[in-house]
């Protein structure tokens, strides 16, 4: 505009401008047609989904629980859609950086209510089932590690019978010595003879019972396996995970006490009883030699017998330790789990369905941002020109048909025409005379 009050045309940059400003208008108004609609869509859909995940979170069957899911996925699919539909409102028609910062603030802020009230039970009806799975399958992993920890504990007891036998043999193969006189010097079946054949035999009946407890490890072992093939059967199988749950954990407490058992069957402790006792309880004889030479030879070589199963005992103690110091897994016991408690637990395996529970809910975001940036735009385009330049055509004549109306209702109302023999004419002596005469005619 001139000094004068005069407009001016725009310049050719300008009028581009104002012509791409009119064109974001249109698409603006051809998207306004069906933004409402798509909002609608998007708020029921994220409605269902928290339906199903608010529906297993709840306990009971009854008709009041159904209404409870219902009443709150609603009110979760209104609040998505009057929020949305707010934000796209408003949040574009903000001008300057406070405004818009505080709309932003604000969006951000109820963006947070969607996904804590919203979000997570999407996520939980998108991937219940398979966290509640994965949860399962590291079930039976920590169950399988601690039954294979117990089974190679139990197997490296079975071990120690080979050095209970090589002590055992020792004391047998003295014996026998002792029989032909040639430890003690001395033949026969004498006190130093009763020794080592009374730490024989309790090294005999020590391997023995090791050796019985062999096959019930064997047993333990493959049981334990056959049950943790049921678990996985339950794990990957088909039906409702919630009935799976509960036979998966009838199975996990077989299993548990399967183990238990099977660390019952570890003879180490056992052995390190039997190595303690070895040296500790020994029933010394009276010497029976005939001479005192004979029975000073017979002290020798009892002597000689200790010291020997001191040493026996000290290996076996140590092999026996050896075993009961190997790592014991931590015992593991099956907690049920909700699919809710399951997806906020293993988020980090299904980041895709998070990704989607909160993209269903917070997509109308894009729109926002969107709607400000067409917004920018045309404000960029239309504040540099004056108003009266950038008018359609069409503007233009609503603008003077609306004057014309302005115009017609200030002015006065034009007078009503009158019959000619209505007219009032002016009255005059003559006039007078002549209507009186008219009332006087008969």
């Amino acid at each position: 505009m001139t000094s004068d009050g005069q407009t001016t045309a725009p310049s050719r940059s300008e009028a581009r401008g104002l012509s791409h400003a009119r064109e974001i208008e249109g698409h603006l108004t051809a998207l306004d047609s069906f933004a409402p609609m798509a909002l609608g869509v998007l708020s029921v859909a994220s409605g269902i989904y928290t339906y199903l995940g608010v529906r297993s979170q709840l306990d009971g069957t009854g008709g009041m629980t159904f209404f409870a899911a219902v009443a709150y996925s609603l009110a979760v699919s209104v609040a998505i859609f009057v929020f949305w539909s707010y934000m796209v409102r408003l949040v574009p028609a903000m001008r300057s950086a406070r405004d818009r910062l505080g709309m932003l603030l604000t969006m951000g802020l109820g963006s947070a209510a969607i996904i804590a009230m919203s979000s997570w039970l999407n996520a939980a009806a998108l991937a219940g089932a398979a966290a509640v799975e994965q949860h399962l399958a590291e079930t039976v992993q920590d169950y399988q590690t601690e039954l294979e920890l117990a089974n190679r504990v139990a197997v490296a007891g079975q071990s120690l019978q080979l050095d209970v036998a090589r002590a055992r043999q020792s004391f047998q193969d003295l014996s026998a010595q002792e029989a032909t006189g040639d430890l003690s010097g001395t033949a026969g079946r004498g006190a130093v003879f009763r020794v080592l054949t009374q730490k024989a035999d309790e090294l005999s009946g020590l391997e023995s019972q090791i050796e019985g407890q062999g096959p019930q490890i064997t047993a333990a072992f493959e049981e334990g396996n056959a049950i943790l093939s049921r678990m996985r059967e339950l794990t990957a199988g088909a039906g409702d995970v919630n009935e799976r749950s509960v036979r998966f954990a009838e199975e996990s407490v077989r299993l548990a006490g399967l183990i238990a058992q099977l660390r019952q069957l570890s003879v180490a402790p056992l052995v390190d009883r039997a190595a303690q006792d070895l040296s500790a309880s020994v029933v010394l004889p009276a010497l029976d030699g005939s001479t005192e030479a004979i029975r000073s030879g017979q002290q020798t070589t009892i002597d000689s017998v200790l010291g020997l199963l001191k040493q026996r005992a000290d290996t076996l103690r140590a092999a026996a330790q050896a075993v009961m110091a190997m790592p014991v897994p931590e015992e593991t016991t099956y907690q049920p789990i909700s699919t809710a408690e399951a997806v906020l637990r293993y988020a980090g395996d299904f980041i895709p369905s998070w990704a989607g529970a909160i993209a269903i809910d917070l997509l109308p975001a894009v729109l926002v941002f969107m709607m400000m940036v067409a917004q920018s735009a045309i404000r960029a385009h239309r504040d540099p020109i004056d108003p009266r330049e950038t008018m359609t055509l069409a503007e233009l004549r609503a603008a003077m048909a609306a004057l014309r109306e302005i115009e017609g209702a200030g002015a006065p109302p034009p007078a009503s025409p009158q019959p000619p023999g209505d007219r009032l004419q002016p009255e005059t002596p003559d006039n007078v005379a002549s209507l009186d005469r008219g009332q006087r005619r008969p």
